[in-house]
């Protein structure tokens, strides 16, 4: 079983080892660098239990049902190449919440709330996705290119429910109508992949990226698939997309599930 650490050794050795390659081994090629900053708008689902303060047991919300506002995103990728061999990292820093009345998508204890009850509740979402890892460029002539990669993930999340149940809540296990409860994870996956981009038409513009990688280790599985359209100018690209991050939580964690799904935007930069 990997532990906690194995993941970010594995990722950091990787790029230690490429930086480490000797001067004949990548040739005369220089260092290429390409950075990107871009706006994602992904749907965010998942199932959380929270636990209560007390002897009662845990609420359970799916995300999906609450959220709506995305508050605050950070999202860019950098890559540095030199001959086949490269180095990359992308980070994603999104802080999300909403509010709800008369809400009554969730449970208590697995017992959902009967017809007499309702509830207020806000929900908040902050965290942060940093994938990081090497790559190494298959020969595959000039309509496409394709990159392997291995590294890994960090999935760093904090969620906190608040709710307040008005009515008749029955023979639901709750010891306070109202509360405050937090949730944190921090995971480590390894992960292996590829990555690239392929012609479209003769021009030489127009080209649609492509991305998927799957991997575990503090998760049960996570995996991760983006496609789409874009267009090459001068100074680089102007990239748009579908980006889909899925995590299977292993059993018995607060965390059960945690996927984003939704267009990203993008600037490809050049140098």
């Amino acid at each position: 079983m990997l532990n906690r650490k194995t993941p970010l050794a594995a990722a950091l050795a990787l790029p230690m080892a490429l930086l480490a390659l000797p001067a004949h081994a990548q040739g005369a090629d220089p260092w290429r660098f390409q950075a990107s900053v871009y706006v994602y708008l992904p749907t965010i689902s998942g199932t959380t239990a929270f636990p209560q303060n007390g002897a009662g047991s845990g609420v359970s919300v799916d995300a999906d049902t609450i959220l709506d506002n995305l508050k605050f995103t950070f999202m860019g990728s950098f890559e540095a190449r030199r001959g086949a061999w490269g180095l990359f990292t992308d980070v994603v820093y999104m802080d999300v919440g909403d509010s709800k009345s008369d809400y009554r998508e969730f449970t208590v204890g697995g017992v959902p709330l009967p017809g007499g009850a309702n509830a207020h509740v806000d929900y908040d979402l902050k965290g942060w996705v940093w994938t990081l890892g090497g790559t190494w460029a298959m020969p595959v002539g000039p309509a496409a290119t394709l990159d392997l990669l291995a590294g890994a993930r960090l999935l760093d999340v904090e969620q906190t429910l608040g709710w307040d149940i008005t009515g008749n809540v029955g023979a639901v296990p709750l010891p306070e109508r109202a509360g405050t409860s937090k949730v944190g994870l921090s995971n480590w996956d390894a992960i292996v992949g590829l990555k690239g981009r392929l012609a479209l038409g003769s021009g030489g513009r127009w080209f649609a990226p492509y991305y998927a990688d799957i991997g575990a280790g503090d998760s049960d599985l996570t995996w991760q698939v983006m496609g789409g359209i874009g267009y090459s100018f001068k100074w680089g690209d102007v990239v748009a997309a579908w980006r889909y991050l899925d995590y299977d939580m292993k059993s018995g964690g607060k965390v059960q599930s945690l996927d984003f799904n939704g267009p990203a935007i993008s600037a490809v930069f050049r140098w």
